[in-house]
Formats: C-alpha cells, sequence, structure tokens
C-alpha cells in the first residue's frame, strides 16, 4: 500500500528546508496538496528539498514540489539526498513553467540555398506521393479484378448505396451547371461570331465544346468536389474510430469493403452523368441560340446531328471512367491516411479535392494530346 506523502518546512534567514517522506504520486497527494498551497514561500531566497526519506515519486509530485519554488519567485528547486530520477522529473517539471519555455523564433532564412532546399522538398514529395498513388492504384486494380474470380466478396449492398448517394443524388446538380454552362458557351459565341456574320455556326461550337470537353470536364469537378470529399471523411471518420483496424482483426481486407465498391460505382455512375451533362448542355445552348439568334430548336438539333461528327460524343465518353476511377482512388487512399485527430481529417479531406482536381486537369490534357496525336 502506497505509504502517505509527509512533509516538514522550516524557514529561518530567507532560506526554506522542505523535508518530504512517504510517496509522492499522482495517487497520494490529493489530501496533501491543499496543505502546501497554503505554506507561506514569500521572501525566500532560496529553497531545498531534502529528498532522503522519500519513497516513490513521479511527475505529478516533482510538479507539486516545483510549484512552491515557482510561488517563491525561485530558479529553481535545490534537492539534497535526491536521486537521479527524482533529479530529473524536478528538472521536467521546471522545464515546463511557461516562462522556462524555448522561444520560437521565425524562420528567416530567405538564402538561395534555402530556396533549393525548399523547391527540392518539395519536388520529392510530389514524387513520392505520385509513386505512393501509383502503387494503391495498382492494389485497388487486382482488388477489382479479383472480384470477377471471386464474385462473393463484393459488397453488392454498399455498391448499390454508393452508386445511389454518388450517382442518383447527384443529378441534379450536374444537370443544373451543365444547363448553364451550356448557356454560357452558346452566348458568347453567338457574340463572337456575329462579328464575323457565321452566328449559324455556334450550333457546332457548343456541339463540339459540350460533347469533347464540357460534358465530362464539369462532372468530374462536381464529383471531385462532392462525392471525392465525400468518400475521404467517411473512410477517415472509420479510420478515427478504429473501425478500419477492427475489419483488419476481423479477418476482412479494406481494400475490397471500402475501396472496391466505391471504385465500381463510380467507374459505372460516372458515364451516366456525363451523358446527362452533355444532354442538358447542349439544352442550355439550344436555349440560348433560340432566344437571342432566333435558331429554332428543330433546326439546332438537327444541325448538332449533322454537322457535329459522334466522335466527339465518344471522345468526351471516354473520359468519363478513368476520371471516376481518380477521383475514387484519391478520395479512399487520403481517408485511409487519416490519423486519429480531427485536424488530420481536414488535412486529407483538402489534400484529397485538390489532388482530384489537379489530376483531372492534367489527364484531361494529356487525352487533349493523345486524341491530337491520333487526329480524333
Amino acid at each position: 500500500m502506497p505509504a502517505r506523502p509527509e512533509y516538514d518546512f522550516q524557514a529561518e534567514n530567507g532560506q526554506g528546508v522542505l523535508t518530504v517522506s512517504g510517496d509522492w504520486t499522482v495517487h497520494t497527494l490529493g489530501p496533501i496538496q491543499p496543505e502546501l498551497g497554503d505554506l507561506d514561500v514569500s521572501g525566500l531566497q532560496s529553497l531545498v528539498a531534502d529528498l532522503e526519506s522519500v519513497g516513490r515519486i513521479d511527475t505529478a509530485g516533482a510538479f507539486l514540489l516545483d510549484r512552491l519554488a515557482c510561488r517563491a519567485s525561485l530558479d529553481a528547486l535545490e534537492t539534497r539526498h535526491a536521486s537521479s530520477q527524482a533529479d530529473s522529473l524536478l528538472e521536467q517539471a521546471r522545464l515546463l513553467r511557461p516562462e522556462s519555455m524555448p522561444e520560437v523564433l521565425p524562420d528567416k532564412s530567405h538564402g538561395v540555398v534555402d530556396l533549393f532546399e525548399r523547391t527540392g522538398r518539395t519536388t520529392m514529395g510530389f514524387v513520392n506521393e505520385t509513386v505512393d498513388t501509383l502503387a494503391f492504384l495498382g492494389e485497388t486494380i487486382v482488388s477489382m479484378l479479383g472480384m470477377f474470380v471471386k464474385p462473393a466478396r463484393m459488397r453488392w449492398t454498399a455498391l448499390v448505396s454508393v452508386m445511389e448517394e454518388s450517382g442518383l443524388d447527384a443529378v441534379p446538380i450536374v444537370a443544373f451547371l451543365s444547363f448553364f454552362v451550356g448557356m454560357v458557351v452558346a452566348f458568347i459565341g453567338a457574340t463572337t461570331l456575329s462579328e464575323f456574320g457565321a452566328t449559324i455556326f455556334t450550333v457546332e461550337l457548343v456541339g463540339i465544346a459540350v460533347l469533347r470537353e464540357f460534358g465530362v470536364i464539369l462532372t468530374a469537378i462536381i464529383l471531385a468536389g462532392r462525392t471525392n470529399s465525400a468518400f475521404t471523411a467517411q473512410i477517415g471518420a472509420m479510420r478515427m474510430r478504429q473501425e478500419v483496424d477492427a475489419m483488419t482483426t476481423l479477418g476482412l481486407d479494406p481494400m475490397d469493403v471500402l475501396v472496391v465498391p466505391r471504385a465500381y460505382a463510380m467507374l459505372l455512375m460516372t458515364p451516366v452523368l456525363t451523358l446527362i451533362a452533355m444532354l442538358f448542355g447542349i439544352g442550355g445552348g439550344a436555349v440560348v441560340s433560340w432566344l437571342t439568334l432566333d435558331i429554332n430548336p428543330t433546326v439546332f438539333f438537327n444541325r448538332t446531328r449533322d454537322f457535329v461528327p459522334m466522335e466527339n460524343f465518344w471522345v468526351g465518353m471516354s473520359k468519363a471512367p478513368v476520371f471516376g476511377l481518380v477521383v475514387a482512388l484519391i478520395g479512399c487512399r487520403q481517408g485511409l491516411l487519416v490519423g486519429g485527430s480531427v485536424q488530420s481529417l481536414g488535412r486529407s479531406t483538402t489534400r484529397s479535392v485538390v489532388q482530384a482536381l489537379f489530376s483531372i486537369i492534367v489527364i484531361d490534357a494529356l487525352f487533349a494530346v493523345f486524341y491530337m496525336e491520333l487526329g480524333v
């Protein structure tokens, strides 16, 4: 049983001596703490703690002793017959005083060497992040192909739920924004082409722009801001509650349970949302052409069918599964990287959205170069 902490305090000629005995631990200090708080240590020039008869002492006991020296405005508490452990604990308690904390000076290094150092660190961080993402992509593809070998591993309920949440629920915002983007493209085209007397070519402008680029890009950006962040937040919250660790303990692969259903859902729903975006984008262009250019909707759609090559539609649709997989991949990976704090969840969600948007733009540029070389 722990010995009750006791002390004897003597003060003479500005020097105080505190003789302590018993166990000074967090479990025994409760009754004695108010008594120590009432000690008059003002005016002391030094304070000595005699620890010859002390039993066990921990951080709480060292902090309580050091607080006496702090109340006496002394720099440190002197000790007698103290063990190395007790001296170490008292030194740690002294360093925890607010005035003992080291001052953090702002980094004022702005030289050329520091510039190269930051540039190199950022470059290596980008390279490592790219390699890790590609490794996660390979692991995801292997897990997705494994579902064809063993279909019983697929979480069909999770797949349908994610398809509804990320696909059907996103239809209104995709359709709404695509309609107005189509209107903007048609209005800009009509305003510019009217200077050349070629307003009728607004139809081709809207058709090619929406089918080839704007439909799929707008859908991917909406999914990057809406669905990607949701994936990261959902999986990140599970990481914070240690549900992912529980799955591993039960023998469940988090890739099969969390990542693969979301990847398949995005592969299936992104082309559908892209098709809806294309239809509503062309519809918005038709409305502007009708109201400002007096181009009848029948003439608009007939000209779109006759003069807009079908290849533009397939170019846009070919990008949709890739963008959907990228959104799911980055969202799930950042969710699995969340630590145990809310700050970590916020940082991962922000990083997830930024990486998804960056990847979509870069991949779209690569697609443009690829199709330009093919002459499509």
